[in-house]
């Protein structure tokens, strides 16, 4: 899905993850992968006026019945997007029978609202949306309300945060990890922090935007920042979190080939989602 954000290339990046592969890659450690395709999301230039809330959210009700369905049956979904606003759908699916820990890795907080964004775009709106702060449109998808509270996410690599965002953050009392903390701390001590924050949970979400990972490793994305974590940083984020246990379903989003530089990122992407599924140097 590319309609919550201004540049063209997003709605390729599960192409371009597939063609990285990811499902070999997941093979080789033991796991049966099922491929379900992709879900049918409105053509960008077919949709008339600039409003696209209304096509997020059949998309995002699409999602959020396919992961509700996959979790329900026991199995672990990976999303692929596509811009961020895809996880309206993947994590209301995902917390539709109970609370699930969010481990929010990016570089942004996405947690703007209309009155607050200064670009409009919806994918730097939906955590605030899942917490229940948003387009009256998204806020009811698969189910009335907010889907998660504060006490549920924390937030890690962020190094772009607007204004009224960390206020909101600071108010709200998130769980945020930001890349002074990784810088001073080590991403170990850092990620060890975040699982403990969600101790309470016994089923985690990792939502993972390729823009945390420095533009330099990862220049496929739509709004890179520089000082972002390296690559070593972002496997070491992965094993620990596949060490720790709980994770029970997983979005990747904001890969863009048209940006890339010979399908770097969406590789990268691919080896992130095989360490946080288990895979070891040794």
């Amino acid at each position: 899905m590319d309609l919550g954000q201004q540049l063209r290339g997003v709605d390729v990046g599960p192409s371009a993850l597939r063609y990285a592969g990811l499902a070999r890659q997941l093979k080789e450690l033991g796991y049966r992968v099922e491929d379900s395709g992709n879900i049918d999301v409105a053509i960008r230039d077919a949709h008339r006026g600039r409003d696209f809330h209304e096509p997020i959210r059949i998309s995002c009700e699409r999602i959020y019945a396919e992961v509700r369905k996959c979790v329900d049956e026991g199995h672990l979904p990976i999303v692929m997007g596509g811009d961020h606003s895809i996880a309206i759908g993947t994590i209301g699916g995902a917390t539709h029978l109970r609370a699930v820990g969010v481990v929010w890795i990016d570089a942004h907080a996405d947690f703007n609202t209309p009155a607050t964004s200064p670009s409009g775009n919806v994918h730097g709106m939906p955590l605030a949306i899942l917490c229940g702060h948003g387009p009256a449109s998204l806020l009811h998808v698969g189910r009335a309300g907010a889907k998660i509270t504060p006490d549920d996410v924390v937030l890690i690599s962020l190094r772009a945060i607007d204004r009224s965002e960390g206020q909101q953050l600071r108010n709200q009392q998130f769980g945020v990890y930001t890349m002074r903390e990784v810088d001073e701390q080590g991403i170990g001590a850092v990620t060890r922090a975040a699982l403990d924050r969600l101790k309470h949970h016994d089923r985690l979400h990792v939502s993972l935007d390729m823009d945390s990972i420095d533009p330099m490793f990862a220049p496929g994305v739509g709004t890179p920042v520089p000082g972002g974590l390296n690559t070593r940083e972002g496997h070491l984020l992965m094993e620990l979190l596949s060490e720790d246990g709980r994770v029970s379903s997983i979005d990747i989003v904001e890969i863009n080939p048209l940006l890339d530089e010979r399908n770097r990122t969406a590789e990268l992407a691919a080896q992130l989602l095989a360490s946080l599924l288990g895979k070891t140097i040794l």
